[in-house]
């Protein structure tokens, strides 16, 4: 037997009340809820890193995520490139300007900003032979990876030859962070976000203000044409 409706003023017939009581989603439970799936899935893909096994590539990924410690290889990167010409030395100049901005925003303000804990690699059964040292600062965002996209990006911007190498290196030293377990991916992407951003700081910088004795930045190394006396 079907439960009665009953009728409105107009004479429209109602159906049965739902019994759950009606959740108004407020902007700010919206954003809440938004961000527990991200986390949900940044977890996830964290959980998907440390349960493959990849014992070739632990090693290598263990090297590289420890030469990127204070930024050594990009720094190192610079160093050879200031001993060739004079728009590789410009490329090592706005690079090295890149990394200073990106650790600065990093460190200083990122960090201290979103209070995100380490990931619990023990948890995650992130093998032994991955491991690098776990650093005790903050998690959010990833500052390896925030120094080393700031610099292939300024560098490449100068030097456009040099781009995708340092591209390829950059995106090895982020994955190197989760790989290593002491970043989750979402560290990651917002560290290269700010890389990039530092990189354009960088180079808007260098193009503001050029150093003395060294042309812009987007200067090619051709030497300036001698003006000609008008006839």
């Amino acid at each position: 037997m079907t439960e009665p409706t009953s009728t409105g003023r107009a004479g429209t017939t109602r159906g049965p009340r739902d019994p759950r009581p009606s959740v108004r989603r407020t902007p700010g439970r919206a954003v809440a809820a938004v961000l527990g799936d991200l986390r949900a899935v940044d977890g996830a893909l964290y959980a998907a890193v440390a349960a493959t096994p990849t014992p070739t590539l632990d090693r290598a990924l263990r090297r590289l995520s420890h030469a990127a410690d204070h930024s050594k290889v990009s720094l190192g990167i610079a160093a050879a490139l200031s001993l060739s010409g004079a728009r590789a030395r410009r490329a090592a100049l706005v690079g090295a300007g890149a990394v200073a901005v990106a650790s600065a925003t990093t460190n200083l303000l990122g960090k201290r900003l979103v209070h995100r804990a380490r990931p619990d690699r023990e948890s995650a059964r992130v093998t032994v032979d991955r491991y690098v040292p776990m650093p005790a600062s903050a998690s959010f965002p990833s500052g390896h990876t925030a120094a080393a996209v700031a610099f292939a990006t300024a560098v490449g911007v100068v030097l456009p030859a040099a781009a995708v190498p340092l591209g390829a290196l950059a995106s090895a030293v982020g994955y190197s962070r989760v790989h290593t377990g002491v970043h989750y991916p979402g560290d990651v992407a917002a560290g290269a976000v700010v890389g990039i951003a530092s990189a354009a700081a960088a180079l808007a910088a260098a193009a503001a203000a050029p150093v003395s004795g060294v042309r812009s930045v987007y200067a090619p190394d051709t030497a300036p044409p001698t003006p000609v006396a008008p006839r």
